[in-house]
């Protein structure tokens, strides 16, 4: 069986998620005072009392913003992510992950098996267990890809709980617990909905602690970086897709778009270093690509920042964050204007074999044309690529300081050595630049240089999950096949049938198989004495369970009888002779109903596999059709894919 990561080994990360842990418990303790207290200001006309709670009432909310501040500093903690190379990489911001409290499904879950099902529910104790250690195995996953392979699996295990023990009408009664992966605000549900909702989420989490940890100074590591962020990209794109109504702010469409976003970013940095290690020639072409791949880098930064400072979003996004995404914006524009003064400064002028793809590409490089003399004299003339090369320089060293300047606001970014001398590195590398070209004879006053075109070659993917990847068998296989046995089906309580063989078989015509049903039944045939219908499903054959028989071995039950007879044990569907696939394509679009103004991606999901199991039924119904018809002697009244017993 899977293992969670032991969380009693104290690496960095795992005492980090202990921290995580000890503050979420107090955030808890601490709103559940402010409630009493709120409750008892609303109630108490007495004005004494009202000033007393009050008073309280302002401990408990400046004990909360404490508390969250230290959070805060926990999220902010990339240096525990990041990897131990040598060589200076910009850190990335990854994600915690969203705890969870204990969760004790064992009464819940064998109450329902004896009610519903019908079945022992002590008999199912150790499969309710192993569902149960999953979901604590989950809780720590490793950061690499046995841990997201572990909450995939929790996760399709998820699917088959839901059609097991979720009917569409009632609860089952079990609070879901998760903590904000942001706030650390707890919140709970019972739709199972936000028990999957969590985990999609510790899924693009992981991701994100795996993209954050990659050796970025290689090619390998690059690829692994991107892929991880792509991914996580595609987990909460898929999140804000699927799910609504989630009842914690971290898995609100605004803050959902806005981590799609910074992954998107974090992916498109990652696509820049790629280039910056493969450009290994400095030909003037590959120097004025990094120039538009450091504008794009801005350009997706700049609208993660405006999208981190919008209303429902600013107030629980950590400070630490806004500032490093705002902090990159700057220093990546900068890097742009670097790279398009060295490609001016540091290449020789353009000969005319080389002038016509020059001039192609450089017509599109800057957002507006320089001003001065022609593209073609520019190109040429030495002196005129200095002096816009200085104008770029000068704009570089403005937008390195303003990176510093704003880095310089957040104490908790100034604690990150790493960040401060790639901008420090960047910064001195400009204006070393800018003294090695600026003469002491420049009379001209340095124009101000246009911005750089954003250009990528290689654009940020979405990977949405691919759950079917992580097989998972159903841990309640034994109370029979999904399409009869499930939540949303109920059935009257079995029967126990005597049977014998007439001179003409016992009468009726079966259909299908696991579990096999009784399509027929003819008028005074033994069957019909014996008190079997229509619409029967045949569960048991003198004592041996049916529930997952083929045909053929149904049949072979019945035919190995003597003249003692055979005693079978059928259900009857109550809502109709037996689910055709409309009805069940209903049941499954109605599921959504205990949820939280419906949800999607429970809807769609059932509805996918009960649309697969009905036309696997209707498959195998028509495969078996030539064989089965050899047994008993097919007559007018049997349909042609219904045989005769």
């Amino acid at each position: 069986s899977q293992q969670g990561c032991d969380p009693f080994a104290q690496t960095q990360r795992s005492k980090l998620q202990h921290r995580r842990a000890r503050i979420n418990q107090q955030i808890n303790k601490e709103m559940r005072m402010r409630a009493g207290a709120e409750n008892l200001f609303r109630a108490t006309s007495n004005h004494k009392v009202k000033e007393t709670v009050a008073l309280e009432l302002s401990y408990v909310n400046s004990n909360l913003q404490l508390l969250k501040e230290e959070l805060e500093e926990l999220n902010s903690s990339m240096d525990v992510y990041q990897n131990d190379s040598e060589s200076i990489s910009v850190p990335m911001i990854p994600l915690g992950l969203k705890e969870t409290k204990e969760l004790d499904l064992l009464a819940p879950l064998k109450d329902f098996i004896s009610e519903h099902y019908g079945e022992e529910g002590i008999l199912f104790e150790k499969e309710i267990k192993e569902f149960m250690e999953l979901r604590q195995a989950m809780r720590t996953p490793s950061r690499n890809e046995a841990g997201l392979e572990l909450l995939m699996e929790y996760y399709n295990q998820l699917y088959f709980l839901d059609s097991r023990f979720f009917p569409p009408s009632k609860s089952l009664g079990v609070f879901f617990h998760w903590y904000d992966s942001l706030t650390g605000v707890p919140s709970h549900q019972r739709a199972l909905a936000f028990e999957k909702g969590s985990v999609l989420f510790n899924i693009g989490a992981l991701h994100t602690q795996i993209g954050a940890r990659q050796d970025r100074a290689s090619l390998t590591g690059l690829n692994q970086a991107i892929d991880a962020f792509q991914k996580a990209a595609g987990a909460f794109n898929y999140l804000k897709e699927n799910f609504s109504n989630a009842p914690s702010l971290d898995m609100s469409a605004a803050s959902l778009n806005m981590l799609v976003r910074l992954m998107v970013a974090q992916v498109q940095e990652c696509v820049f270093e790629k280039m910056t290690l493969l450009c290994a020639q400095h030909d003037f072409l590959s120097r004025l690509q990094l120039a538009q791949e450091a504008a794009r880098v801005e350009d997706v930064y700049s609208l993660v920042h405006q999208t981190m400072t919008q209303a429902h979003v600013k107030d629980y996004v950590p400070f630490s964050w806004t500032t490093m995404v705002h902090v990159k914006s700057e220093h990546f524009k900068a890097l742009s204007h670097y790279f398009a003064a060295i490609a001016l400064c540091d290449c020789p002028a353009a000969s005319d074999a080389e002038l016509p793809e020059q001039e192609k590409t450089f017509i599109q490089f800057h957002i507006t044309m320089p001003e001065g003399p022609s593209l073609r004299v520019l190109l040429q003339d030495p002196e005129e690529r200095r002096k816009l090369g200085k104008a770029h320089l000068k704009k570089a060293i403005m937008k390195h300081e303003e990176a510093m300047r704003i880095h310089g606001l957040c104490k908790i970014l100034r604690k990150m050595d790493i960040l401060q001398e790639v901008l420090s590195f960047a910064h001195k590398r400009s204006l070393s630049k800018y003294s090695e070209i600026d003469h002491e004879e420049d009379f001209f006053e340095t124009g101000d240089a246009p911005d750089i075109h954003p250009k990528t070659h290689q654009k940020p993917e979405i990977k949405s999950p691919s759950f079917s990847q992580v097989k998972v068998t159903d841990l309640f296989h034994r109370l029979g096949p999904l399409s009869v046995f499930s939540a949303k089906n109920k059935w009257y309580p079995a029967r126990r049938v005597h049977l014998r063989r007439g001179e003409n078989g016992f009468g009726f015509t079966l259909r299908g198989d696991s579990p096999v049903l009784i399509a027929g039944v003819i008028p005074g045939g033994c069957a019909a004495e014996a008190g079997l219908k229509e619409g029967d499903y045949i569960i048991s054959v003198n004592g041996k369970d049916c529930k997952w028989s083929k045909h053929a071995e149904v049949v072979q039950l019945l035919k190995s009888t003597g003249e003692e007879g055979v005693e079978i044990i059928v259900i009857t569907l109550q809502s109709s002779e037996g689910p055709k696939p409309v009805e069940k394509k209903a049941a499954a679009m109605s599921s959504g109903s205990g949820m939280p103004k419906s949800n999607k991606e429970n809807n769609r999901k059932s509805l996918m596999n009960s649309k697969s199991a009905s036309t696997l039924l209707v498959w195998s119904k028509k495969s078996k059709r030539s064989k089965k018809s050899a047994y008993g002697v097919p007559f007018t009244a049997v349909g042609d894919n219904e045989v005769m017993y």
